[in-house]
């Protein structure tokens, strides 16, 4: 999850953006009581990356991801303006 959320704020500064311009996210899990279980490190974690930044986020139950050891997987969307 924190390699995850750094990616993303990641691709976000390099665009010239900051944490606050992610708009949404998207959290793929694959065991919900798992990801209950550890709330307080999740929240924890999160805030370490982005600080107190809350977009609107969804969380999805999955079957599956695409690799086979991910637990996790999130989604992001972010708008950096133009200044126009």
């Amino acid at each position: 999850m924190e390699q995850a959320l750094r990616n993303i704020l990641d691709v976000v500064e390099a665009a010239g953006g900051i944490a606050e311009n992610i708009t949404r996210l998207t959290w793929f899990a694959i065991d919900k009581k798992e990801y209950v279980a550890r709330q307080r490190e999740v929240g924890d974690v999160y805030r370490r990356v982005l600080g107190r930044h809350f977009p609107v986020m969804s969380m999805l139950i999955v079957a599956g991801l695409v690799e086979d050891d991910a637990l996790l997987e999130i989604e992001a969307t972010a708008f950096i303006g133009t200044g126009r």
